[in-house]
């Protein structure tokens, strides 16, 4: 890896279109041909349930997510890599973005080369395969940052509209996207330049993201907010352990510290990066934020990514015309992509997962066997019962992915309707009042449901444990409380 002495005005270079093309590949035919291996993830069950209910919002979060699942089954068919193909794809964009990041502030070949490879980091690719919210998020915080950072750095103020256009767009998907303008702008007041505050294209970008956003806007007022009260339920039940986790996930998050501390480090003190130096204090602004809202740790990955790239450029400059330090950032990147592939994506067998590094240190892995294990042991449950109890007979869950396994895979087996009291699951009930036989799967027998007969816990064969095999049993209720009047006190947001 060589790399050109950067301009004195930080002039971008070519971009590198053959190395960096070949890693974004590399990174999506990677997801591509494990897109099918394990199976679903709870995640994914419940985009598509929800998905089958098209809407402006939901109260857990915006539509674009589940209605891209709805797109790519309606086109290709309810396969689960199917739903995993736009995830693929995402990661690859996300490759070029963070390479076209590393060449606004001068990087050459080699500098977009290493930023491109931050798509092989462990929470990247568990985002990206997936297919979950946090895949397009960023993709949209990569691309708010590439314009805004052409704007302060390239005086291009147009490209503030872009940004607002990325942003407004971004909030279909998920609403973190007004951290990072929270950060950027507090950064702004902080370091500079504060002049930019007063740009008309500033506040045209801003005009822009409401303007494109404001479906969101109309939903949460008509729906009394219900986003801030899901925000308000995380922090309660995951707040604790989020700020503890905070600062130690952020070196695990996407992998090699040093670059994207190299990043923080050269924005603050090389003079020529003066104008996106607010970059570097919306990091430590959003990591405060985090912890006074109990947000989770993972949140900053696309701040993170575009330090990363920043940093890429004065790591290269620091290898050239030293091989002995060019073979241990080669040698970096490839200790850290395997880490990251071995630890997100499903490459072990199943038959071998259980206790595996892998499985224990991501549950997103874990979360992605047994379910049509769990569902058969269900529908052995059903079938056990008597005709004239099946007739009157509704299923029950404690939480949106079992529902969402139940209505894949429920269907096939002859299972009747699901329902549940998580998120957005609520709206969708309640049940007849004269089903008054429930098979419900849930943590602990149901206080408001009658007489439980507990009739097994879910198991796999492989024996992996997640969250499934830890805590849910199958159990047969007959109401003495009619469903009309059981349901609003079932609503819970997690």
């Amino acid at each position: 890896m060589t790399e050109k002495p950067p301009r004195e005005d930080v002039g971008r270079q070519p971009m590198a279109w053959w190395p960096v093309g070949l890693i974004a590949s590399a990174a999506t035919l990677l997801l591509l041909i494990t897109a099918g291996r394990y199976d679903y993830h709870r995640d994914e069950l419940y985009f598509r349930l929800l998905g089958a209910h098209p809407a402006w919002g939901y109260v857990d979060q915006p539509p674009f997510t589940p209605l891209l699942d709805r797109l790519a089954i309606e086109f290709l068919g309810d396969h689960l890599w199917a739903i995993r193909l736009p995830g693929a794809l995402m990661l690859g964009l996300a490759a070029l973005l963070a390479a076209a990041i590393a060449r606004e502030v001068g990087g050459g070949a080699g500098a977009q080369s290493v930023a491109a490879s931050v798509v092989f980091g462990t929470f990247p690719l568990t985002a990206a395969h997936v297919g979950s919210t946090a895949a397009p998020d960023l993709l949209v915080w990569l691309g708010v940052s590439l314009f805004v950072l052409r704007a302060l750095l390239h005086d291009r103020p147009r490209s503030w509209l872009w940004a607002g256009l990325v942003a407004g767009l971004g909030l279909y998907n998920k609403h973190l996207v007004v951290l990072l303008l929270l950060c950027l702008a507090s950064g702004l007041l902080l370091v500079g330049p504060r002049g930019v505050l007063r740009s008309r294209w500033l506040w045209g970008g801003v005009a822009i993201a409401v303007l494109v956003g404001l479906p969101n806007l109309i939903y949460q007022v008509a729906n009394d907010f219900p986003q801030a009260e899901m925000a308000r339920a995380l922090a309660e039940e995951k707040g604790a352990e989020s700020r503890v986790l905070l600062v130690p996930f952020q070196f695990v998050l996407i992998g090699l510290p040093p670059v994207w501390i190299a990043g923080i480090v050269t924005l603050l003190r090389d003079p020529r990066w003066r104008p996106i130096r607010a970059f570097a204090v919306a990091y430590p602004l959003m990591l405060i934020l985090l912890l006074v809202i109990g947000g989770q740790p993972y949140y900053p990955l696309a701040l993170l990514t575009v330090l990363f790239a920043i940093g890429a450029v004065p790591t290269v400059r620091w290898l050239a015309g030293r091989p002995s330090r060019k073979y241990q950032l080669v040698t970096g990147l490839v200790i850290f992509s395997a880490i990251g592939m071995i630890t997100s994506l499903p490459v072990i067998p199943e038959s071998r997962l259980a206790g595996s590094f892998p499985a224990e240190v991501n549950q997103t892995i874990a979360d992605q066997i047994g379910w049509p294990e769990y569902m058969a042991q269900v529908a052995a449950v059903y079938r056990a019962l008597p005709a004239a109890d099946q007739a009157r007979t509704v299923l029950f869950t404690g939480n949106y992915g079992e529902a969402g396994a139940l209505d894949r895979f429920g269907r096939p087996l002859g299972l009747p309707q699901v329902y549940s009291g998580q998120n957005e699951m609520h709206r969708f009930g309640p049940p007849p009042d004269d089903h008054d036989v429930v098979i419900a799967v849930l943590q602990s027998p149901p206080r408001w449901a009658g007489t439980c007969t507990e009739r097994g816990a879910l198991r796999n064969v492989a024996g992996v444990e997640n969250e499934e095999t830890e805590e849910a049993h199958i159990y047969v209720c007959r109401l003495t409380v009619p469903w009309h009047t059981l349901w609003p006190g079932l609503q819970h947001y997690s």
